[in-house]
């Protein structure tokens, strides 16, 4: 893996890893993957953006050990450890089209605690993984990557103002995470179903994926009604949108089954709240999959009470 070392890797290298460490980036493209186990680390670009963290694997391309490379070995940056904060960063994977090249992860974060604000994560299929994976793999391999054979543990992560850009399943994983105030797009594959935004795995019992105040769109000449706000990839995956704003490109049905957009999925939790039209009105949820929930105000605020629960385990606050 020699020539995918990039200069950010050597440095991460060569902290002392017994004692919280903080990288300040400059604004330009560092390129090359990056993987970190470092306990407590805080990687900060500069505030204008220009920070970008970059490579270019997807899970499609045979590797020396004769296995494609698989989704969990094409991220660009793997964030292990006890905690991670990330501030105004760009991490990308351009590999391309997930059609073409198969998934490929922008940032896969396994720290137990993440807090990232003002950063982008930037891919096609698959962008962002919150860890832990799925207890069990639904084929041979699947799972391949750091952490194929390591005990489940949940993650619990934070996003302030980030922007998340992807087509399918590309906010995904068995974490519970907070979305505050972020901007969530998804690309336009000029097909019938243009993408699904997120692909929950974690327990009933768990917070699951819940977005507060964000914008949903889809980039321009998206089709109307071709884009999911999200589909469960095990049976319990939850994810909640409170008070969003989403735009025509979402379907009217507004959440889709694993395997087709009518399937039940009655183990999931899906729901929203106060969701608005870019206009500001209030987006009409009576054509939505039987199973989608519409949460009533105390249901909203006891969600939004224990996602700041949430936040407040992981910022300190």
């Amino acid at each position: 893996m020699a020539e995918t070392r990039g200069e950010l890797q050597e440095i991460l290298d060569g902290l002392d890893t017994s004692r919280p460490q903080t990288v300040r980036l400059e604004g330009r493209v560092y390129e090359g993957k990056v993987f970190s186990e470092v306990s407590d680390l805080t990687l900060e670009g500069v505030e204008d953006g220009g920070t970008e963290l970059v490579w270019h694997e997807g899970a499609f391309e045979m590797q020396p050990d004769g296995f494609k490379r698989g989704t969990f070995r094409s991220y660009t940056a793997f964030f292990g450890g006890k905690k991670l904060v990330l501030r105004n960063l760009t991490i990308k994977n351009d590999a391309g089209d997930g059609r073409q090249v198969g998934q490929a992860v922008a940032a896969y974060l396994d720290s137990a605690h993440v807090l990232a604000e003002d950063c982008v994560f930037d891919a096609y299929q698959d962008t962002l993984f919150l860890s832990p994976l799925p207890d069990e793999e639904r084929e041979p391999r699947g799972f391949m990557g750091p952490r194929e054979y390591e005990p489940r543990l949940l993650t619990r992560q934070v996003f302030r103002r980030c922007t998340i850009i992807g087509d399918v399943d590309f906010i995904f994983g068995g974490g519970d995470a907070v979305f505050d105030d972020c901007r969530i797009i998804c690309r336009n594959r000029e097909e019938e179903i243009n993408g699904f935004l997120t692909a929950p795995c974690g327990k009933k019992n768990g917070l699951g994926l819940v977005f507060r105040n964000c914008t949903i769109t889809a980039e321009q000449g998206t089709a109307p009604g071709t884009v999911f706000l999200g589909r469960p990839w095990r049976p319990e995956g939850r994810a909640v949108f409170l008070n969003c704003t989403t735009d025509a490109a979402i379907a009217p049905v507004r959440f889709s089954g694993w395997r087709g957009v009518q399937e039940p999925e009655e183990e999931a939790f899906f729901a929203e709240y106060g969701t608005v039209d870019p206009e500001g009105r209030q987006v009409d949820l009576g054509a939505r999959n039987p199973w989608v929930k519409v949460l009533t105000e105390k249901e909203a605020a006891d969600l939004s009470a224990a996602a700041d629960e949430l936040v407040r385990e992981v910022c300190g606050q």
